[in-house]
């Protein structure tokens, strides 16, 4: 299968092409902005497997001379994802996670691509007291990302409706894994520890997540790609929930420390208290989550302690502004 992966040098997308690659053999075009959570490092180690096409989802052009000839399917990764810089920056969000959808949708249906799998979020559906939510639950979004991605999600059910364009979305957890840009919960608590700075919590740190380990994610997608209805929304829940705190307690103790690097910071705007997805639609198509979470917590804490090489760019250059700026506090 020839594939068009955009926003595969990033964190989730980057992992779902070293599947695609080493377990599928598949061809892969990987379109990419290369902005700072997207980065030729987390592909480097896959070679000539794959062509990374520099460029934005927003872009016709660069679309256009990612699918080139043709391909077989597109997967669309490619988004702004971080919460806290949608709060602070909105239309940038907006102008990939929405305008961006729509030329690809465009893109695919000019050129006759066979299927479009949409990346999306737990968090569209906003926060859940109990239960898990299923893909009839209505769409309550409470920042500028959720809003941007379920507004994508909404174009690309339209598509086939309006177009018969065979689309398909996948709404996965909390991922996390090897790879991951140090702004989200897990790697910036990891790298913290490891250089002894004080962990950051948001409020009283009970904020609950469903947790789910980036290469189950990656197989969940692979089964919605090759065997999911058109039309149909699939959510892909971890196995595992936890509050933020206990992850951060985890995070110490698997790093040797204790808690008193633990800080806590004021509470970001509209932070949604629980997320949960009930999963029952992807485990039909023959789905299982393979790694819980104290599994997978442990071979991350591992990967970002030995590839130093990785994040060590990240953390002493650009990264270290917006964390000083965001936080108030200087990185060690």
């Amino acid at each position: 299968m020839k594939l068009l992966v955009s926003g595969g040098a990033g964190f989730i997308g980057s992992n779902f092409v070293r599947q695609r690659v080493n377990d599928h053999r598949d061809e892969v075009v990987v379109l990419d902005k290369l902005t700072y959570a997207g980065r030729p490092e987390n592909l480097q180690d896959l070679g000539d497997a794959v062509t990374l096409v520099q460029g934005a989802i927003e872009d016709p052009a660069k679309v256009a001379q990612a699918i080139g000839d043709g391909v077989d399917a597109i997967v669309n990764f490619a988004a702004e994802t971080h919460v806290d810089r949608s709060i602070s920056g909105p239309e940038a969000f907006v102008e990939t996670n929405v305008r961006g959808s729509l030329v690809l949708l465009e893109a695919a249906r000019e050129h006759g691509v066979g299927r479009y799998v949409q990346i999306s979020t737990d968090e569209v559906y906003g926060s859940i007291e109990e239960g898990s939510f299923t893909e009839e639950s209505p769409l309550v979004t409470s920042s500028p990302y959720s809003a941007s991605k379920a507004g994508a999600d909404l174009l690309v059910q339209s598509y086939l409706h309006t177009y018969g364009l065979e689309t398909v979305i996948c709404r996965g957890s909390n991922n996390y894994g090897p790879y991951q840009y140090p702004e989200k919960l897990i790697p910036l608590m990891v790298l913290n520890a490891l250089h002894g700075d004080k962990l950051p919590v948001y409020g009283d740190g009970l904020n609950v997540r469903n947790w789910l380990f980036v290469e189950d994610f990656g197989r969940g997608i692979s089964h919605v790609l090759a065997h999911g209805t058109p039309g149909e929304v699939y959510n892909v829940g971890g196995p595992d929930e936890c509050t933020n705190i206990e992850v951060v307690r985890e995070i110490l103790a698997q790093t040797g420390n204790d808690e008193s690097l633990i800080e806590y910071v004021t509470d970001r705007p509209g932070h949604d208290r629980r997320y949960s997805l009930g999963s029952e639609k992807v485990r039909a198509l023959g789905w299982e989550a393979q790694v819980r979470f104290a599994e997978g917590l442990r071979r991350t804490v591992a990967w970002y302690r030995d590839n130093a090489w990785w994040w060590e760019p990240i953390r002493s250059g650009e990264y270290r502004e917006y964390y000083e700026r965001h936080y108030g506090r200087s990185l060690g």
